[in-house]
């Protein structure tokens, strides 16, 4: 049905680059893509085809874009017409760990960010990460204090400058799970079975940190991150992050 004059001058519609987050399936040949664009923050919409074989390979985890999103009303799904900027996911698609840490960023970003609240810190750090993650050298701690980060961009950033318990910023050994604050050797002593050990690298340039750090780093950041998704009612965290920790940890094992 033809929309008349009127209709088309109250459409709402604005352009921005985004980083797909998800594209499901919709009806027999539409998708419903969700992005995270830099200045809409994560928005959602239609494709019309979006099933396709040449669309799909647009609509790829990580995929880096440029959205054009047009509806009736601000509050209505709306449509997207987009174009690819930039392959993420292909480029990645042969490397396993590579891959699973692109789909837990988008999967925690899709989960714990608010709709349509604009995060261009987030935008921003997202796609700085996926550059890191085609890139060569050990780039999983950069993933890490990507969490650490959107921790951060969410509200619920980590004290680790000084002590919670006598202020100082000497000799910080451990991270309190309760408050997210750093804890000294001396203050923590008693308290060493319920505390967080505090990985090297979360507050110095390590160049390259121990697996068992590594593996402390993504339990501290988890441990927060799912804190943040029952206060926001979002559930538990993604399977996607479950899946490239795992990984981690299988890796460490060979």
């Amino acid at each position: 049905m033809l929309l008349s004059r009127s209709a088309i001058k109250l459409m709402i519609n604005w352009t921005d680059e985004g980083v797909v987050l998800s594209a499901r399936k919709h009806g027999e040949s539409a998708t419903i893509v969700t992005l995270m664009t830099r200045d809409n923050g994560r928005h959602s919409g239609l494709v019309r085809g979006g099933g396709g074989s040449r669309a799909r390979g647009i609509y790829q985890t990580g995929n880096l874009v440029s959205a054009k999103w047009r509806a009736r009303l601000s509050e209505h799904l709306g449509i997207y017409t987009c174009e690819l900027l930039k392959p993420n996911a292909a480029e990645l698609m042969s490397e396993r760990l590579p891959l699973l840490a692109l789909t837990s960023s988008a999967a925690l970003v899709e989960r714990l960010l608010p709709e349509r609240e604009p995060y261009a810190e987030t935008f921003f750090s997202l796609t700085a990460l996926i550059e890191v993650l085609g890139g060569a050298g050990d780039w999983v701690p950069s993933y890490i204090k990507w969490e650490l980060g959107l921790l951060n961009q969410l509200g619920y950033g980590l004290n680790l400058n000084e002590c919670v318990v006598t202020g100082s910023p000497d000799s910080l050994v451990y991270i309190s799970p309760r408050t997210g604050c750093a804890v000294s050797a001396t203050a923590g002593a008693p308290y060493r079975e319920k505390l967080f050990d505090l990985p090297s690298f979360f507050i110095t340039k390590t160049a390259n940190p121990s697996i068992r750090d590594i593996e402390t780093g993504l339990r501290i950041t988890g441990h927060f991150l799912a804190r943040c998704a029952r206060d926001a009612d979002a559930g538990d965290l993604p399977r996607a992050r479950a899946r490239f920790v795992n990984r981690i940890s299988r890796d460490s094992l060979k």
